[in-house]
């Protein structure tokens, strides 16, 4: 298994996968709404390829805004192929996009998930009591990360979607199969 940064020929198997992960409805969920017009931060988006060059797992990342003045990243969505849950693959994708996001200088990460999973990468819910999100959505899942302590104390408001440019990845191709087989480990 490799991970690596996604690439325009994965789309279409990154699409199936997702389609396949989380059914047709999915587009209609509120983290979908931060995704509208707005790209993924590219050197965030991984992909786990098998032997044979086949997708088995996919993470993605969005830009958005807390508050209207603290910029921040959106995680997900991210999958795995049945055949490969439960034997890491989704906690090495999250722990090496995680590891690239601070290289890159990105101060927090918010989610909506499952905190029992994620608490283990450190996501919280503490961390986004003040904020809301333009959509319904179940508030114990809307968790938070500090990927640099404090960066998210005191903020209070909205999350939006944020179209400035985001900091380019501050780690080479190669130092990064490092870090990702590390992960993996």
């Amino acid at each position: 298994m490799t991970i690596f940064v996604e690439r325009p020929h994965h789309a279409a198997a990154i699409e199936a996968l997702l389609d396949s992960a989380f059914g047709p409805n999915r587009f209609a969920k509120t983290a979908y709404r931060f995704r509208d017009g707005v790209g993924p931060v590219g050197d965030l988006c991984l992909v786990a390829e098998n032997d044979r060059g086949e997708i088995e797992g996919t993470i993605r990342y969005w830009p958005v805004m807390i508050a209207g003045r603290c910029p921040s990243l959106l995680l997900g969505p991210i999958a795995v192929v049945p055949d490969c849950q439960g034997n890491g693959l989704g906690a090495a994708l999250i722990r090496a996009s995680l590891m690239r996001a601070a290289a890159a200088g990105h101060r927090s990460v918010i989610l909506v998930g499952d905190e029992p999973y994620y608490r283990r990468f450190g996501f919280v819910r503490a961390l986004t009591r003040s904020l809301t999100l333009p959509g319904p959505v179940d508030l114990d899942r809307f968790l938070g990360l500090e990927l640099v302590p404090g960066a998210l104390r005191g903020l209070a408001g909205a999350v939006t979607p944020w179209v400035a440019p985001v900091p380019a990845a501050a780690r080479s191709r190669s130092r990064f199969s490092v870090l990702a087989r590390q992960a993996l480990a």
